[in-house]
C-alpha cells in the first residue's frame, strides 16, 4: 500500500497538479485553447519527436517492433470493441463512437509525461514511437472510423500527410541511419522547444477537462471505461510478449497502451457529428479514474 501511494504522488499526481492549474487558468481566463492546441501539434510535438528520437538511439529493430506492437494494439481495441458493441446491438454510431474511444489514447500529454516520470528518459524516448504512430492512426483509421465510411482513402491519406510529427520522425530516422548528429544550431532549438511540449500539452488537458460535461451516462461510460482501462493493459501485456519487448520499451509500450482515451477523439467525434457527448464523457471519465487502473500497473512494471 505504501508504494502504492509512493508511485501515485510522485508520478501521477504532478500530472493532475498541472492539468488542475490549465482547469483553472481556463475557468478564470476563458482562453480559446485550439490555438494553443495547434502550437503544440504543430511545432512542439514534432520537436519534442525529433530531439527524442535524435538523442536517444533506438536500435531499427526495437522501433519497428514498438511500431508494430502500436499497431496491433490499436487494430485489436478497435476489434474488440466492434465485437462488443455489435453484440450488444448498439446503433452504428454508437459503435463507431466505442471504437474510437477505446483504440486511441492519450499517449502525447499524459502518456510521456507518466512515463518520464515513472521510467525516466529511456522509457519515454520509446513512448514516443507509440506516440507517433497512433497519432497517425487517428488522422488515418480514426478519421475513417468517425465518418463511419464517408470519407475515402484519398481524404484520409491527405490527413496522414499533414501530421508534422511524420516527418520529425522521419527526419530523426534519415539522419541515425546515416550516422549524422543533427547540428547544435538544429538541436538546441529542438530540445528547448519540445521539453516545452508536455507542460504545454498538460495544461491543454486541463483545460478540455474543465469544459467536460458535468452529468456522464454511466451504462455507455462504464462500457467505454471497461474496455479502455481495463482490458486493453491486459492485451497490452500478451502483445508485448508476442513482439519481444523488454526493459525501457516493454514498460513504455504497457504504459501508453493502458492510458485514457485521447482527447482528439473528441474533436472527431464532433467535426463528423459522432455522438460528441458520449465521447466527451468516456474521455473524461477515463482519465479521472486512470490514477487507480495506472498506479497498480506501474507498480507491476517495476517489481
Amino acid at each position: 500500500m505504501q508504494l502504492l501511494f509512493q508511485i501515485l504522488r510522485d508520478h501521477i499526481l504532478p500530472i493532475f497538479l498541472a492539468a488542475g492549474l490549465g482547469a483553472m487558468f481556463w475557468r478564470v481566463f476563458r482562453p480559446e485553447i485550439r490555438s494553443l492546441a495547434r502550437i503544440a501539434f504543430y511545432i512542439l510535438s514534432p520537436c519534442l519527436v525529433f530531439s527524442s528520437l535524435s538523442a536517444n538511439a533506438l536500435p531499427a529493430s526495437e522501433f519497428w517492433r514498438l511500431a508494430g506492437f502500436t499497431a496491433t494494439t490499436v487494430l485489436v481495441a478497435g476489434a474488440l470493441a466492434w465485437v462488443v458493441g455489435r453484440m450488444l446491438r448498439l446503433r452504428r454510431s454508437m459503435v463507431a463512437a466505442l471504437m474510437l474511444t477505446c483504440m486511441f489514447v492519450n499517449g502525447g500529454n499524459y502518456g510521456l509525461s507518466l512515463n518520464l516520470f515513472a521510467f525516466g528518459e529511456g522509457a519515454a524516448a520509446r513512448a514516443v514511437v507509440y506516440y507517433v504512430v497512433s497519432t497517425l492512426g487517428v488522422y488515418s483509421l480514426g478519421v475513417f472510423v468517425a465518418s463511419s465510411g464517408r470519407v475515402g482513402a484519398g481524404s484520409a491519406l491527405k490527413s496522414v500527410l499533414k501530421v508534422p510529427a511524420l516527418y520529425a520522425l522521419a527526419l530523426a530516422g534519415m539522419m541515425r541511419w546515416q550516422g549524422w548528429d543533427a547540428p547544435e544550431w538544429v538541436q538546441r532549438p529542438a530540445d528547448l522547444l519540445g521539453g516545452a511540449a508536455i507542460p504545454v500539452m498538460l495544461l491543454i488537458l486541463g483545460m478540455q477537462i474543465a469544459q467536460a460535461p458535468r452529468s456522464l451516462q454511466w451504462r455507455w461510460v462504464g462500457l467505454a471505461a471497461a474496455l479502455r482501462m481495463l482490458v486493453m493493459p491486459v492485451v497490452a501485456f500478451g502483445l508485448a510478449s508476442l513482439y519481444h519487448l523488454t526493459g525501457p520499451a516493454r514498460r513504455a509500450g504497457i504504459i501508453e497502451a493502458a492510458m485514457p482515451s485521447a482527447v482528439i477523439v473528441t474533436v472527431l467525434a464532433l467535426e463528423y457529428d459522432l455522438e460528441p457527448m458520449l465521447v466527451t464523457e468516456a474521455v473524461v471519465f477515463t482519465t479521472l479514474i486512470s490514477p487507480f487502473t495506472l498506479t497498480p500497473l506501474i507498480a507491476l512494471l517495476q517489481g
